[in-house]
């Protein structure tokens, strides 16, 4: 799934150089990835991160809006249908972002997509 989202990234435009780790958990924890939200792909970009399979476009509004309240955006998990995650049975999942004061907020909801779409 690494090679699909990396795609979907850069095919929003988005430059992206990814490294290779055996745990993406020092990652997160070293940028304040709580626990509830890993999933297998840690992005940091500017002052914030993303965890998980994150759709570009929201990246890129996290990217332009630059809001002070909010330090990362994350699809917990591997929801299929999430970008890099496009399959049979596609399911409704959240993006999730985490304030400063460690709340959790509703930030998305997007409908997964299926391989042919």
């Amino acid at each position: 799934c690494s090679s699909d989202l990396i795609e979907h990234l850069q095919a929003s435009g988005l430059n992206v150089r990814a490294v290779d780790v055996p745990s993406t958990v020092p990652v997160r924890e070293r940028f304040g990835v709580p626990h509830r939200l890993g999933s297998c792909h840690t992005a940091v970009f500017g002052n914030y991160w993303a965890e998980g399979h994150v759709p570009a476009d929201l990246v890129q509004k996290l990217m332009n809006e630059k809001p002070d309240d909010i330090v990362g955006i994350s699809v917990p998990g591997m929801p299929m249908g999430s970008p890099g995650m496009e399959g049979p049975n596609a399911v409704e999942y959240q993006v999730v972002a985490l304030d400063k004061d460690g709340k959790f907020i509703l930030y998305a909801t997007r409908q997964g997509q299926t391989a042919s779409q």
